[in-house]
């Protein structure tokens, strides 16, 4: 069986330290990138949910557009009725007769006037419709040239930075390849419990490097050892000492 074999308290922090130092990189082209990301993807919401707003108030100007045919249709209909009756009161034997073809020609008549009536309500409503696809297609518009120009600006960070942050990338999984389960397990949790993502620290000017509270002298002396794991006793994340630190680049 192949002996595993244990890493000294040094190592293990050598190794934390390189890892912390590959995710701050990490964490800078983030931040580079800012809120752009994010930016862009609720710009893309949008503009689909404004083309989807046109393409409903277009879809209801043309179904306004048959309900006015359907009523222009029904004045023709009507109008040609109302000749047909005013031929035939021309020949009406009784007044019965002639009361019962001027009673259709009202009817018909108030038809048209109904017809006309709901046409000139329609055609308003198309010319409201009008005005809000309008304001629909400059708000794409609009929107589309901001998503452009944000998209420019977020593809120039990428390409600008898109090699380093692979580089970057495979590091830090071989970099968490070197901690223990158990060990970064706790870098991580630390890691999200601050904003600025630091759970390794050094000990500067005789204070914690992340939270700066004091250090005691004794305690210094231990975290100098490199002999255990030592935690600030204030804000939790793991110390070490400044040479360390130093030593230790980001590859």
């Amino acid at each position: 069986m192949a002996n595993v074999k244990e890493f000294s308290v040094e190592e293990k922090l050598s190794s934390l330290v390189a890892l912390q130092k590959i995710d701050s990189k990490l964490d800078e082209i983030k931040i580079l990138k800012g809120e752009l990301p994010m930016e862009v993807r609720d710009l893309e919401d949008e503009i689909q949910g404004l083309h989807a707003r046109q393409t409903r108030i277009e879809e209801e100007i043309n179904g306004i557009q048959e309900f006015i045919e359907q009523k222009k249709n029904i004045i023709k209909d009507s109008q040609a009725l109302v000749k047909k009756y005013e031929k035939q009161s021309e020949n009406v034997k009784n007044n019965r007769e002639f009361e019962a073809i001027n009673k259709e020609m009202e009817l018909q008549n108030l038809e048209v006037k109904l017809a006309e009536k709901h046409i000139k309500d329609a055609n308003e409503e198309i010319a409201d419709k009008a005005r809000l696809l309008e304001n629909a297609k400059k708000a794409v518009s609009n929107k589309e040239g901001v998503l452009k120009h944000k998209k420019g600006e977020l593809e120039k960070i990428i390409t600008d930075t898109e090699k380093e942050e692979n580089e970057f990338q495979s590091s830090a999984s071989s970099a968490r390849g070197k901690v223990e389960p158990r060990l970064l397990a706790s870098y991580e949790r630390i890691r999200k419990s601050y904003r600025n993502g630091l759970a390794i620290v050094p000990v500067l000017r005789d204070a914690c490097g992340g939270c700066f509270n004091a250090i005691p002298p004794q305690r210094q002396s231990e975290i100098r050892q490199r002999k255990k794991i030592i935690i600030c006793e204030n804000c939790g994340r793991i110390l070490i000492d400044e040479d360390l630190y130093n030593g230790i680049e980001a590859k």
